[in-house]
C-alpha cells in the first residue's frame, strides 16, 4: 500500500516579497519523510482570501493531508482561519476551549487579554485543536487540513505534537554516493540503474567543489532490502564514489 500523501501550503506576503526566508516547509518535509508521509507539493500563496480558499480546496482534495503555515495571528491580515473555514464549509467563531487556553496564558503573565488576542481563539466548527506549547494560541485540524503558525519555533512545536497523531506508512530510506564527475557523464548509467530498480527513486544533484564538478547520487525507497540492493549496484557502477 502506498504511503499517505501530503501538500504544504505556506501563506504570507512576507515570503513572496523576500522579506522573510521560508524554512517551515523544509523542516516539515523532512519530518514527513520520517513519518512515512510523502510530500507531493509545496506551494506559497499571498495573504489573499480567495487565493487561499482556492488552494486549500485544490490541495486538500488532491492529497491525504494538507499542512498550512502562517496567518493565524492577532492582526487584521491574519486571515488563514477565515479562508480555511470558508474552503471547508465550516462556521468560524470564538471557541470556548481555545479562549480558555489563551485567557490562562495571558493571566499567568499579567498581560491584558485584548480583542486582538481573542481573534486567535476563533476556530472552525468541528475542528480539533493543535497544541501550541510556546505561545498558547492553538492551531487546528479540520478534516485533512492542519493549520499551524508561521513563526518557526512555534510551527515546529506544533508539528511535533501533531505528527504522532497521524497515520503514516513506511519511512523513506535514503543512501547517497558522491562522485567527482559531471552530471551529464553519469546520466546513462543512472538511467540503466533506474530501469533495474523501478521501485526506487534515484536522483542526481550536481555541485562544484574546489573548481571541480561533482554529482551527489541519491537513492530512496521504503523497502530496506531494495534500498541496499540498489545501493550495492550504484557503488558497482561508480566504484570511485565516496
Amino acid at each position: 500500500m502506498p504511503n499517505p500523501t501530503a501538500a504544504i501550503l505556506i501563506i504570507g506576503d512576507e515570503i513572496l516579497s523576500g522579506r522573510t526566508r521560508e524554512g517551515n516547509a523544509h523542516y516539515l518535509a523532512g519530518q514527513l519523510v520520517e513519518r512515512g508521509i510523502t510530500c507531493r507539493e509545496i506551494r506559497v500563496v499571498p495573504d489573499d482570501n480567495d487565493v487561499i480558499v482556492a488552494a486549500v480546496r485544490e490541495l486538500s482534495a488532491a492529497h491525504d493531508h494538507l499542512f498550512t503555515s502562517g496567518g493565524i495571528g492577532p492582526t487584521h491580515d491574519d486571515i488563514t482561519a477565515d479562508a480555511v473555514a470558508e474552503a471547508m464549509g465550516a462556521k468560524l467563531d470564538v471557541r470556548e476551549d481555545a479562549k480558555a487556553i489563551l485567557a490562562a496564558h495571558y493571566a499567568a503573565r499579567d498581560a491584558e487579554f485584548t480583542s486582538a488576542r481573542l481573534r486567535m481563539a476563533r476556530i472552525p466548527d468541528g475542528a480539533e485543536l493543535i497544541e501550541n506549547p510556546v505561545s498558547a494560541a492553538p492551531g487546528f485540524s479540520l478534516g485533512n487540513v492542519h493549520v499551524m503558525a508561521g513563526v518557526p519555533n512555534i510551527f515546529q512545536a506544533m508539528v511535533e505534537g501533531l505528527l504522532p497523531k497521524l497515520t503514516g506508512g513506511a519511512p523513506m530510506l535514503s543512501r547517497s554516493l558522491q562522485v567527482l564527475r559531471a552530471e551529464s557523464s553519469v546520466a546513462d548509467d543512472l538511467r540503466a540503474l533506474a530501469g533495474r530498480f523501478p521501485d526506487l527513486s534515484i536522483g542526481s544533484y550536481p555541485f562544484v567543489q574546489e573548481g571541480r564538478y561533482g554529482t551527489n547520487l541519491v537513492l530512496r525507497g521504503t523497502d530496506p532490502d531494495q534500498v541496499e540492493a540498489g545501493f550495492a549496484a550504484l557503488k558497482a557502477a561508480f566504484p570511485e564514489g565516496t
